[in-house]
């Protein structure tokens, strides 16, 4: 399928998280990324659409491994080998759908310059884009490199039309000379937490607002080439912080690194999801225990890419106050604790009273001072 671009916008991007493993997780894939050369092919293209797939099979080689081998693989991640398996589980075509929210939980609609004429005259409101996430990790143990692009392609009347048109493009770096994260952390099974500079608001009012956008990025645990990308773009203002919107992208692993050369089309198993029917309060309800993977920051740049390691075991109570329901069973929460630092939290309710959930601390001044992953289980005894 050949591919155009409409408009390019240029951005550098934050680093990785960690790995947690679920009872119920049962599916495990193997895969393959680029070599060396790829990757330095990948940094030169830059934004371009230059084609670079070097010949590494398309095949996806998939192994089912019991628990207590999934649990092993875990546990016994050496700091060796973290990274370049970060790299190869991260690595890869991911395609879907993304789609805003706002604070509360609204999808916001594509703009009108972008609908078909068509869906326009039958009044289609439409609030999802289909979308490609070409990502690309260094996976040697000293380049700690990440490349990705967040590509939105222009809606098209039809399945899918002989050409899809990009509308932009957002390339992402992580680690490097062009690195721009404030705190990356990252977890040997692909899962991430990246933590962005935003631009200056000044559609707020008058004073200029600070923004930041908390990337969490979540494997499936029961399914490794499944995962969702749900950004908190928050506002600082005068010490406070709050939610200002929400942006959510479910993809699927669709094959090797292609730099985006390719769509996923009829191979990705999933559908727009904006206007699906959000998640519950009573599915969300109750005391919530399990391991969590954690890393801390001490606002020096030299430690903002780390990677998230067993700390103890988490307890949370959750009784919907505050909670942002999101379509495909996620949610969203931000709130002031007691000490007076910020949480950011997101959570995916992968299977009935199991969730993978990341958590992100901010001082009041909106400086990071903790990132955590945690692989949570529902209690009996709900609130």
């Amino acid at each position: 399928m050949a591919l155009t671009t409409v408009n390019v916008i240029g951005v550098s991007q934050n680093k990785g998280l960690a790995a947690l493993a679920f009872p119920c997780s049962t599916k495990f894939s193997s895969r393959n990324y680029h070599s060396e050369s790829s990757f330095q092919l990948m940094r030169q293209s830059n934004i371009q659409c230059t084609a670079i797939f070097t010949g590494a099979s398309s095949s996806v080689a998939k192994t089912t491994e019991s628990l207590s081998d999934a649990e092993d693989s875990f546990n016994a991640t050496s700091p060796a080998t973290s990274w370049s398996q970060f790299a190869r589980n991260v690595s890869g075509e991911w395609d879907g759908f993304g789609a805003d929210f706002s604070n509360e939980g609204k999808p916001i609609e594509l703009p009108e310059s972008v609908v078909p004429e068509a869906y326009r005259e039958w009044e289609v409101k439409l609030f999802d884009w289909q979308t490609q996430c070409p990502t690309l990790a260094e996976p040697e143990e000293e380049q700690h490199v990440l490349v990705y692009k967040s590509i939105k392609l222009l809606p098209t009347v039809g399945c899918e039309a002989d050409a899809a048109t990009r509308y932009n493009v957002n390339v992402r770096n992580v680690g490097g000379v062009k690195n721009r994260v404030t705190a990356f952390t990252y977890q040997s099974s692909g899962c991430y937490v990246a933590v962005w500079p935003g631009e200056e608001d000044q559609k707020v009012s008058s004073s200029i607002k600070k923004l930041m956008e908390l990337e969490h990025c979540l494997i499936s645990p029961q399914d490794r080439e499944s995962r969702v990308r749900i950004i908190q773009v928050v506002r600082i203002d005068d010490k406070k912080i709050v939610l200002q919107s929400i942006r959510v992208f479910r993809e699927q692993w669709y094959g090797p690194f292609r730099n985006g050369e390719q769509l996923g089309g009829c191979a990705i198993h999933d559908s727009a999801f904006a206007t699906t029917a959000p998640m519950t309060a009573s599915e969300l309800n109750g005391i919530w225990q399990g391991p969590r993977a954690v890393t801390t920051f001490d606002g020096r740049m030299t430690d903002f890419l780390q990677e998230a390691l067993d700390d103890s075991m988490q307890k949370s109570v959750r009784d919907g106050c505050n909670v942002v329901f999101l379509p495909k069973q996620l949610w969203c929460l931000l709130k002031q604790n007691t000490d007076g630092e910020i949480s950011c939290e997101v959570g995916w309710l992968v299977d009935k009273g199991h969730a993978i959930t990341s958590r992100c601390i901010l001082s009041g001044t909106g400086e990071v001072k903790e990132i955590s992953i945690a692989c949570e289980t529902r209690g009996l005894q709900g609130v």
